[in-house]
């Protein structure tokens, strides 16, 4: 093997410095493009919220099921740095691809602003996204692996810090990027229309990747690189499978009981292979339980993300956008990696506690099980704050009076009386069954409202003059998504407007009449009214107030005395009060719990896996990732819970039953050094060979690929 002697620095291979600084580039490429999908796919392809989930959640998992793949070609056909180098190019192209799809003049051919054959955007962008699952994933038990690789014997507590490094490379990268990107897609940019610039939102990203790919190549000479052992996989799967057959054949009683079930296997293969599948099996069993502590994890940006919709991005003098929250976690895990490691578990150590890998993740399990419980508290303390809206048979009402005159109306049970330009304070409920209403004012008979009330809606309730009113449906029947908020706007004039807001145009609103509610985000809008009515000497633009998160406003378009048009704004639905920053909470007991979970079980699974065999036992891990999103797709879809916060109380309960199993499962668990095995059985093949040599040559071909 061209091996050179390693160069260093601060005790570490100096080749560890370009795979940390490829990992970084590398993630920011993936999490900068994953910030952006749910909104592309939303916005640009023009997909509803389920399929753009369901979407998402699949190339998540995707990206976690092809590790197996690149493990498979890195253990038994080109090596971990063939395979990180090809695979790194698959990836680069992937991104290419997707900044390409997100291009509007591809086939905008009448420049109108819209792709005219939405199918060609959609096509490249699977391409590119099935491009980047299989690089990204293929390349990730590889990429730790092979930093692992990097290190000598006797130098396990670099190793362990090298993961801790890795991890922090990881997260800053995802925190950089997913602070970059979003600010980029802002942007406009376009040929011949201008628009939001997906393009170089998802180019950068691609141009990082490139970059990664760069670095991890110049540092080539510097690698220690060990040539792939054959179809490991394979290997392990027939040895397997002849066990348990072996097994079966031979099960009355007088066969002698073998230790362990792959001794059944010793009649075939010799005895490093079953004691190297033996390591690995007993991981993996271990594994059995983890998926539940990334099904959890990974809600952060879904239904934690959907929880801070409902809340006010107020904190102090900043106000933060929900999809924003996300980078806390990446922010505390920047802070957290040091401080654990530097702090916390030496101060373990000196305690004189041994705080095992497998302790430290049933810590990190029982942390995120206590996060959900934080978000469960919060959701009920929101819940709190929500507008009731009504159900079955009820309807709800509010009269908005736009006339000059007091207008009395008469409801089952109540009556009551409301000023010229104002309106009742909140929306009564009804019985749909037995509903009448009247109006009357001074001076004019009582007229009766006849109007089919549709049951389960709110209802608005225009009145201009004793019998002039106008039934409008709301159209919320719950707060407004996104953190955003409803607008719309109500003619009081004798003929029909037009409305243009922030780009949003309200065509038509007849006169008396009520437009349908249009969606902003927080922050001040300017709008501008559009009548033959208003003549030109009128001002024309107004602003609206500062908008929060959450709400819905009613705008009513009067005329004063001068004829010119005055907006006069009426709220329907009050913004989120629930401060964001109670998230942080949550998000603080669940980065804690990664820190010891995710930094240990990636170490974990380096240090228990034999030499030739540690891609392997990294996709392990990385698989339970994959099973993690699914069970979110399972729970989410299977358990329609009519409050959130029980969702969240289940969730938490699932993984503290499976942090006890776990635990028990820690208990019976014992520690080996696979490099020390693997050395006993050299030795020993030595001696055989040293033994036998004198009758006749054997080779083990095992022993050959030994490092």
């Amino acid at each position: 093997m061209g091996m050179s002697v390693p160069k260093s620095c601060f005790g570490y291979p100096l080749s560890i410095f370009f795979i940390v600084v490829n990992e970084f580039c590398e993630r920011f490429s993936y999490y900068g493009m994953r910030a952006l999908l749910i909104l592309y796919f939303q916005r640009f392809l023009g997909w509803n919220d389920n399929l753009g989930t369901a979407i998402y959640h699949t190339f998540v998992a995707l990206c976690y099921l092809t590790p197996i793949l690149g493990a498979l070609i890195a253990d038994s056909w080109l090596g971990k740095f063939k395979t990180i180098v090809s695979l790194s190019v698959v990836y680069t192209i992937g991104q290419v691809v997707i900044a390409v799809s997100s291009i509007n003049d591809l086939t905008d051919f009448n420049h109108d602003g819209t792709p005219d054959s939405i199918s060609v955007h959609v096509a490249l962008s699977m391409i590119g996204l099935v491009l980047i699952a299989l690089g990204t994933g293929g390349i990730k038990p590889c990429v730790s692996a092979f930093g692992g690789d990097q290190f000598e014997e006797g130098q396990e507590k670099q190793r362990n810090r090298f993961f801790s490094i890795f991890y922090l490379a990881i997260n800053a990268g995802s925190l950089l990027s997913t602070i970059i990107t979003p600010m980029l897609r802002v942007q406009v940019c376009g040929i011949h229309s201008k628009q939001a610039c997906y393009p170089l939102a998802f180019g950068v990203p691609a141009a990082l990747m490139a970059v990664s790919l760069i670095v991890f190549v110049i540092g080539s000479g510097m690698y220690k690189k060990f040539k792939p052992q054959g179809n490991i996989m394979s290997k392990v799967a027939r040895c397997i499978g002849f066990a348990i057959k072996n097994r079966i054949r031979h099960r009355s009683k007088k066969f002698p009981k073998r230790e362990h079930w792959l001794d059944w296997a010793s009649e075939k293969y010799d005895e490093r292979l079953i004691s190297q599948i033996k390591m690995v099996t007993r991981v993996m069993f271990l594994y059995i339980p983890l998926p539940m502590f990334w099904a959890l994890f990974d809600q952060q940006g879904s239904r934690w993300t959907l929880q801070a919709t409902t809340m006010s991005g107020k904190i102090g003098i900043i106000e933060i956008q929900p999809d924003q929250m996300q980078t806390v976690n990446a922010i505390l895990i920047v802070i957290m990696v040091p401080i654990v490691d530097a702090v916390v578990y030496p101060l373990i150590a000196k305690c004189g506690l041994n705080f095992t890998s497998l302790k430290k993740m049933t810590v990190g399990m029982f942390l995120a099980s206590m996060a959900f419980v934080a978000a469960a508290i919060v959701q009920v303390e929101i819940d709190k704050t929500l507008p009731v809206f009504p159900k079955g048979n009820e309807v709800q009402i509010k009269v908005l009076n736009i006339g000059n005159n007091n207008v009395t109306m008469s409801f089952p049970g109540t009556t009551v009386t409301c000023g010229p330009m104002s309106q009742t304070k909140e929306f009564m409920t009804f019985n749909v069954d037995n509903l009448s209403v009247n109006i009357s004012s001074a001076g004019s008979p009582i007229a009766p409202v006849t109007h089919n009330f549709e049951s389960g809606h709110r209802h608005t309730l225009l009145v201009w003059a004793p019998n002039n009113y106008q039934v409008v449906k709301d159209g919320l029947n719950q707060k407004p998504e996104k953190g955003r908020n409803g607008i719309r706007f109500v003619n009081a004039f004798g003929e029909s407007f037009n409305v243009t807001m922030d780009g949003e145009v309200y065509n038509n609103v007849s006169s008396h009449n009520a437009s349908e509610y249009l969606f902003f985000s927080s922050g001040t809008k300017s709008f501008t009214i559009n009548s033959p009515e208003i003549s030109q000497q009128c001002a024309n633009e107004f602003k609206t107030s500062h908008l929060e998160f959450g709400s819905a406003f009613t705008y009513v378009i009067t005329r004063k005395s001068d004829g010119c048009p005055e907006p006069r704004a009426f709220e329907d639905i009050s913004p989120n009060t629930v401060s964001m920053a109670l998230q942080i909470p949550q998000y603080f007991l669940l980065t804690c719990g990664e820190v010891v979970f995710s930094v240990t079980g990636l170490e974990f699974s380096y240090s228990q896996a034999p030499s030739n065999m540690k891609s392997v036992l990294q996709a392990g891990w990385l698989l339970t990732v994959a099973v993690g999103n699914i069970i979110v797709l399972i729970v989410a879809g299977a358990g329609q819970f009519s409050e959130q916060w029980a969702e969240y109380v289940l969730f938490a309960a699932l993984l503290l039953v499976v942090c006890v199993i776990f635990a028990i499962m820690a208990r019976f668990y014992t520690y080996i050094n696979p490099t020390e095995i693997e050395a006993q059985f050299d030795k020993d093949d030595k001696e055989d060979y040293l033994e036998k040599s004198n009758q006749y040559p054997k080779l083990d071909s095992l022993s050959q690929t030994q490092m």
